[in-house]
């Protein structure tokens, strides 16, 4: 029989962890439920205790992907569902997630349908990088940064080295198992309101969030990121270069910067799919 552990990292989360517990152990009463408190100054981990869950306190406040890998690595079940701590997730998805799951799949997301996003611009946010996310893997994209997710302890495990510590753990995972040809399958979910305030602050996790753009290519496939820049550049290099040559009888020095361009950020592309090959490297 397959053993279950609930993940849920938490910051300041004692207004609705206790409910969110209490929703998961009444449907599933033999499930390992881990909080790991990411040094919360609330009374988030005795709400927890009191609800019945395990606790793992983090001494200092490490971010939110710190928080998943210690709940993996504490995780005792063979597989593990990880979802937020504020109320947004219903537990009662957690039982479409795992027959998901049983259908051979490593992974199953739960995909935020239409109305789940808390705000209009993270909305569009998210789509760009779904789409972004589809055209490199060459599968279809449902939610790339979701944090409502089931998956196969044993191979989630191997890449907790890729893990960053901070919110964009959803887009490396995901991924991480498409690069090692692993099954992700999406389940369509709604995420309510969240309880309390958020933690995401718009212009630093703003930028941090665009990083995640170049996560994507460079956890995948970099070349299918570099390669269009350099053919796009090589491309305005050749039209400067045949309008200046009509025009003025003359090779600039802005069509050999654009060309230098180009052959450089495809050289990068080339010398990044090495890495990336590097970082996926079976060691046994």
């Amino acid at each position: 029989m397959t053993s279950i552990s609930v993940v849920l990292p938490a910051k300041n989360e004692m207004a609705a962890i206790g409910g969110v517990i209490s929703g998961i152990r009444e449907l599933y009463p033999d499930a390992e439920i881990l909080v790991v408190n990411d040094a919360s100054s609330d009374s988030t981990s005795e709400v927890a205790q009191t609800a019945g869950a395990r606790v793992i306190s983090q001494p200092y406040s490490k971010g939110n992907g710190a928080a998943i890998k210690a709940g993996a690595q504490e995780a005792e079940g063979d597989v593990i569902v990880f979802m937020d701590a504020d109320g947004q997730h219903d537990p009662s998805d957690i039982s479409r997630l795992l027959d998901r799951l049983k259908e051979g799949h490593d992974m199953v997301v739960g995909a935020r349908q239409a109305g789940s996003q808390a705000s209009v611009g993270r909305g569009l946010a998210n789509g760009f990088y779904n789409g972004l996310a589809t055209y490199m893997t060459g599968h279809k994209v449902e939610d790339l940064t979701s944090g409502f997710r089931a998956v196969r302890a044993r191979k989630f495990r191997q890449f907790l080295y890729l893990l960053p510590n901070g919110f964009s753990y959803p887009t490396t995972i995901t991924m991480a198992f498409f690069r090692a040809g692993y099954s992700v399958a999406y389940e369509p979910i709604h995420a309510a309101q969240r309880v309390g305030h958020s933690h995401i602050r718009l212009v630093k996790d703003g930028l941090r969030f665009l990083l995640i753009i170049f996560k994507i290519g460079t956890l995948y496939s970099p070349l299918k990121l570099f390669a269009p820049v350099a053919a796009l550049l090589f491309t305005l290099a050749t039209i400067w270069y045949g309008y200046t040559y009509i025009s003025i009888g003359r090779f600039t020095n802005m069509s050999a910067l654009l060309y230098t361009g180009s052959v450089m950020v495809f050289l990068m592309g080339l010398i990044s799919e090495q890495i990336t090959a590097l970082m996926y490297k079976d060691d046994g």
